[in-house]
């Protein structure tokens, strides 16, 4: 199968000496849609926004988040 060059999707990243800036009609589209996906996620993306925050906050203590999931899982274990 071969594929048609000029069909090939083509992103320019140069600003061909102009300045690289964000036009308003695009900042007001990004911002439209930003809007949109993020209404569209609604509780699920707060509740992966929570889970990542928490993961954030026990990676950076993995030896004291080790010892007290320990102590919870061995303490519950023993009230059985």
């Amino acid at each position: 199968m071969s594929t048609n060059p000029s069909l090939a999707p083509h992103w320019a990243t140069s600003s061909l000496g102009h300045p690289a800036d964000i036009s308003a009609l695009e900042r007001t589209a990004l911002g439209d849609h930003l809007a949109h996906c993020g209404a569209q996620r609604g509780r699920l993306q707060l509740l992966w926004s929570g889970a990542d925050e928490l993961q954030g906050i026990l990676a950076g203590r993995v030896i004291t988040s080790a010892v007290v999931l320990t102590l919870l899982f061995g303490g519950s274990w023993l009230m059985l």
